[in-house]
């Protein structure tokens, strides 16, 4: 059976965007011949790049900050320049995910810049694959992707409550990311049948 890695490339500036983090993480890690490592892109070390390069697929994932990725996030994402001038990440896979204190947030925004982030290198982006949920009189709120996102995964946590608090819904929906990056960084793997 083949394996593949899924490295999951993630700033963090209050706590909960590193749980979610995490939860794709653990999905990725569900399914049965992947690999799942957390890359803190504020710290990058030249053996963090390397992990990187070497996977098979890159999810990205910030924070919302004034409708767009974090500042540290954003200079992570100039500092790949280096990866693609040298066309490193060309035909990884690559996702992507995001949290802010709004229900919207302009996190769509964010999402879009990550997922051009991925094109400028030539990644091919795996989206959600989810349904929205919360959306009619009969949903609640603990339905998976209850904020209804298609290009990632879109999580609200309030501003005034720890990392702890992060909704259970938006963990379940970072998990089904993970696992679903991780299934098509499978099939992807597969040769194909003549």
């Amino acid at each position: 059976m083949s394996s593949v890695h899924v490295a999951i490339a993630y700033y963090s500036g209050y706590g909960h965007t590193l749980e979610i983090a995490k939860a794709v993480a653990d999905g990725a890690g569900s399914v049965p011949g992947a690999r799942a490592e957390l890359v803190d892109v504020a710290e990058m070390t030249d053996p963090k790049w390397e992990t990187l390069d070497a996977s098979d697929a890159i999810v990205f994932g910030t924070p919302t900050y004034m409708g767009s990725a974090s500042g540290a996030f954003h200079a992570f994402a100039e500092a790949t320049s280096k990866r693609w001038m040298t066309q490193r990440w060309l035909d990884k896979l690559a996702s992507g995910f995001t949290n802010s204190g709004s229900m919207s947030g302009d996190k769509l925004h964010t999402l879009q810049y990550l997922a051009l982030l991925a094109a400028q290198h030539g990644m091919h982006w795996v989206s959600l694959g989810l349904m929205p949920g919360w959306n009619t009189t009969t949903s609640s709120e603990h339905d998976d992707n209850r904020l209804g996102f298609y290009l990632g995964a879109g999580a609200q946590t309030w501003n005034d409550q720890g990392p702890d608090a992060v909704h259970a819904a938006d963990l379940a929906t970072a998990r089904h990311l993970g696992a679903r990056v991780a299934t098509q960084a499978l099939r992807y793997r597969q040769p194909l049948a003549s």
